[in-house]
């Protein structure tokens, strides 16, 4: 059964399911719906628009799904999704989307840290880690598993890659390819990312594999392009170099150097 605090402002229109939990002053608007288990604290803000799903919490002060900082933006109806498992902290804020996607999504298992901004129309895959203070344009794609350190900015439009890890006190101007360390300013790539797939359990042949794929990237003086068919005809059909071919062909801002 779902608890609600007497001085949280719950919209009959919202649908809460079993076992959550609203705390103090907490304002939940209508046609909002959060799942099983998912606890909102105080003086939380879940706009219109807004889906949750279970287990997640949501901290004191949070603000999801309000208007885009969009000055095309004209209260068209869009959405905000957030999946399960995931921890949203302390005065952290998630924009709806504009009429470009309509929806602005968060996946499974992550964890946005206080004051992070995440702004209309990204999206943001599972078991992503953004930092405190990390402030992103809208239409920002963050690929699996990727981290981002603390006060980095991230400009509109760029793609951040699956298992990337980028430092923090710095800005994404161009996209970050997956698997990799990115550092430095400007924002350069910085090596395999070796100890987080290791984590993940990737394999000694995968690491070897993309160690040569990144060589050919960035250290053979080809075109993007020119790099693209040679890593894909030495390294052959290989999910994680099919992946990065992938978002090499998707690029339209270019990658880190």
């Amino acid at each position: 059964m779902s608890f609600i605090h007497p001085s949280a402002i719950v919209s009959p229109k919202a649908e809460l399911d079993d076992a959550v939990k609203i705390g103090p002053y907490a304002i939940i608007e209508s046609n909002v719906a959060i799942g099983a288990g998912t606890e909102i604290a105080a003086h939380a803000v879940i706009g219109s628009g807004t889906t949750i799903g279970k287990n997640c919490r949501i901290f004191s002060g949070a603000v999801i799904g309000t208007e885009p900082q969009d000055l095309k933006f004209k209260d068209e109806k869009t959405f905000v999704t957030i999946g399960d498992h995931t921890t949203i902290r302390e005065y952290a804020t998630v924009n709806r989307a504009t009429n470009h996607s309509y929806y602005t999504r968060v996946g499974s298992h992550c964890l946005l840290m206080a004051y992070s901004h995440v702004a209309h129309d990204c999206q943001i895959g599972n078991n992503v880690v953004i930092a405190n203070a990390v402030n992103m344009g809208g239409h920002v794609i963050i690929g699996d598993f990727a981290g981002i350190g603390g006060l980095t900015a991230v400009h509109q439009f760029v793609k951040i890659g699956a298992h990337s890890f980028t430092g923090g006190g710095l800005r994404i101007h161009k996209d970050v390819p997956p698997y990799i360390l990115a550092m430095g300013e400007p924002l350069r790539f910085g090596g395999l990312n070796v100890i987080g797939l290791k984590r993940k359990g990737f394999s000694e042949d995968a690491l070897k594999n993309l160690r040569q794929a990144f060589k050919i990237l960035y250290r053979s003086n080809l075109t993007k392009n020119q790099a693209v068919k040679e890593i894909e005809d030495t390294l052959g059909p290989i999910p994680e170099i099919e992946n990065l071919v992938r978002f090499l062909q998707s690029s339209d801002r270019g990658i880190i150097r």
